[in-house]
C-alpha cells in the first residue's frame, strides 16, 4: 500500500472546504478527480473516512484519526520542499497569513506589492478573522495577534507595538462640542468593542485616577467597523494608530483629549506552532512586516 500526497491533499481539502466541489475548485481539479482520489485512499486503507449524504460530508472515527496523520504528512512534505529551496536561497512556496481585518487592510495589504516584488516565488494567501483561530485547523502558517498573548502552545515573535488613541470626526465634534475634560465624554456617543471587554478601557483617567472603563452606547466586533462609524460622525472611538494614522494626517479623524491621554501601546506578535521550523518564507515576511511597524510613530 502506497499513499500519495495527491490523495492526502484531496482528503484534507475536502474536510477543510466542506465539500468535494469546493475542494475541486480550490485545487484546480475536477470533481471526479477528487472523488477518485478519495476512493483510492479509502481502498488502500480499507476503511471509510467520510460518510457522504446528499447534504454534507461527515468524518468517521477512522477519518478523524487519519486527518491528523494526513496534516502531519503534508506539513512534512511542505517543509522538505522548503528546505530544498533554501539551498538555492530562494524563499518560495505558499505562505498562509491570518490577521484581524483592520490589521490586514491597513498594514499588510499596503506591503503586498513591495513584498511580491522582492520575493516573487512566494505565493501569499491572506485570510482575515477578527476572532482567535486554531492555526492547524485553518491551515495557517503564521497569524498576527494584537494585544497580550494567552496561548502557550504557540511560538511568538514580537513585531512591534501600536499606540491607541481616542478619536472622533471633525463633524461629530462640531455637532456635539470638543471635550475639554474626561467627564465631558458623558455628552458624547461612545462606541466600543463587543468583546473582549478589555478593549473598552481607554487611555484616560477616570475620577478615581484609574484607567477609564467606558460603557459604550454602541458596540461592534471589528475595529474597522468602529473606524467607519467614527468617520461617519457617529461617535467617539478608541483605536490603534495603525488604523487611524492616515485618517488623522488627512484631518478626517481628530484626537480627543490629547493632553489627558496616557501612552498605552498594544503589543503586536506573529505566532506559529512551537514545533514549526521557521521557514525562509515566514522569516522574510516577518522581517518585512517588522520593518514597516518600526517605521510607524
Amino acid at each position: 500500500m502506497t499513499l500519495t500526497l495527491e490523495e492526502l491533499l484531496a482528503f484534507v481539502t475536502v474536510v477543510d472546504s466542506g465539500s468535494i466541489t469546493a475542494a475541486a475548485e480550490q485545487l484546480g481539479l475536477t470533481v471526479s478527480g477528487i472523488s477518485r482520489a478519495l476512493s483510492r485512499l479509502e481502498e488502500k486503507l480499507d476503511t471509510t473516512l467520510l460518510r457522504r449524504t446528499t447534504r454534507r460530508l461527515e468524518l468517521t472515527e477512522e477519518g478523524a484519526v487519519m486527518l491528523a496523520h494526513a496534516r502531519q504528512i503534508l506539513a512534512a512534505a511542505d517543509q522538505a520542499e522548503e528546505q530544498m529551496r533554501l539551498r538555492r536561497q530562494k524563499p518560495a512556496g505558499r505562505l498562509r497569513v491570518n490577521a484581524a481585518s483592520p490589521f490586514m487592510f491597513h498594514v499588510i495589504v499596503p506591503l503586498v506589492g513591495a513584498f511580491r516584488e522582492a520575493y516573487p516565488e512566494i505565493s501569499l494567501e491572506l485570510n482575515t478573522n477578527d476572532q482567535i483561530i486554531d492555526l492547524l485547523e485553518h491551515r495557517t502558517d503564521v497569524a498576527i495577534r494584537i494585544g497580550p498573548l494567552r496561548d502557550s502552545t504557540l511560538h511568538a515573535r514580537p513585531l512591534g507595538t501600536s499606540r491607541i488613541r481616542v478619536v472622533a470626526s471633525p463633524a461629530h465634534l462640531k455637532a456635539h462640542g470638543r471635550p475639554r475634560t474626561v467627564a465631558d465624554l458623558e455628552r458624547h456617543t461612545l462606541i466600543g468593542f463587543t468583546q473582549p471587554e478589555t478593549l473598552n478601557r481607554w487611555p484616560l483617567r477616570d475620577a478615581a485616577g484609574a484607567e477609564l472603563q467606558i460603557q459604550p452606547a454602541m458596540t461592534a466586533s471589528s475595529g474597522e467597523t468602529l473606524r467607519q462609524l467614527a468617520l461617519a460622525g457617529q461617535g467617539v472611538v478608541c483605536l490603534a494608530d495603525y488604523m487611524t494614522d492616515a485618517d488623522r494626517r488627512a484631518g478626517d479623524l481628530v484626537q480627543v483629549l490629547p493632553q489627558e491621554t496616557i501612552e498605552v501601546r498594544q503589543p503586536i506578535h506573529a505566532v506559529y506552532y512551537l514545533n514549526t521550523q521557521l521557514s525562509a518564507r515566514i522569516a522574510v515576511f516577518l522581517d518585512f512586516l517588522s520593518d514597516r511597524l518600526r517605521a510607524m510613530p
